[in-house]
């Protein structure tokens, strides 16, 4: 009698490793150093379960991100943080938006669950860095505006937001780097504001558990592309 093989399953065993870890340092960083409001902890459950479905290539990774900056934008509103929540209200939310319809139009093969992969040209590399230019001017004096502390890593960290956010639209593998490099500037950010409270700490563990996850993300997007577009 053959046995049966059932069908391989859609997250292999590295991928459960990375994200269920994630998910306990989070877990384990809130109940240590911070203990508040749980839509906290739950939006950062949702963020990084949303970079690691991101990182298989599926549009309902771009869904969380939409979900999450909603939430976190409701958190920033809360907290008085008003340059936060137009950065995540007014840039990341959107643009999500928008990467997700790109995603849903682009399937690979009529598969729903993976997109195809993009290879976009240097030429469009350096406009979407010279739109970030007036994004980033823009942003800085908006920040200014409304008193944000450590203006400057702010400010890059809305660059970076939007380096990342265009190459998810344009599907690109490096997006994830784009957003890795986002999850560096946050990390030396919040790190700063240890000194102020240790409940910080917990918002560097998730960022830093993004950082593994984009990391991952990058490290898979580019084995996808040579099975989609071998050479």
């Amino acid at each position: 009698m053959k046995r049966r093989i059932g069908k391989p399953a859609y997250f292999s065993k590295t991928e459960v490793i990375i994200w269920a870890s994630s998910v306990f340092a989070i877990i384990a960083a809130y109940c240590i150093f911070d203990r508040g409001g749980y839509l906290t902890l739950i939006a950062s459950i949702i963020g990084v379960t949303s970079i690691m479905i991101n990182a298989k290539g599926n549009p309902i990774g771009q869904m969380l991100m939409i979900v999450f900056s909603l939430v976190y934008g409701y958190i920033s509103f809360d907290c008085a943080y008003y340059g936060e929540m137009i950065t995540y209200l007014g840039m990341t939310m959107p643009m999500s938006a928008f990467a997700l319809a790109s995603w849903l139009a682009h399937p690979y093969s009529g598969r729903r669950r993976e997109v195809q992969i993009n290879r976009i040209s240097n030429t469009e590399f350096a406009v979407i860095f010279l739109l970030s230019l007036p994004v980033t001017v823009l942003f800085y004096f908006v920040l200014r505006f409304f008193g944000t502390a450590n203006l400057i890593p702010r400010t890059a960290s809305v660059t970076t937001s939007f380096l990342a956010a265009a190459l998810t639209f344009r599907r690109s593998p490096y997006f994830s780097l784009a957003y890795a490099l986002n999850d560096v500037v946050l990390i030396v950010l919040w790190s700063m504001a240890i000194t102020e409270s240790t409940t910080y700490a917990s918002v560097v563990v998730c960022f830093a558990a993004f950082l593994v996850n984009d990391i991952y993300g990058f490290i898979n997007w580019k084995r996808l592309e040579k099975y989609q577009m071998p050479k």
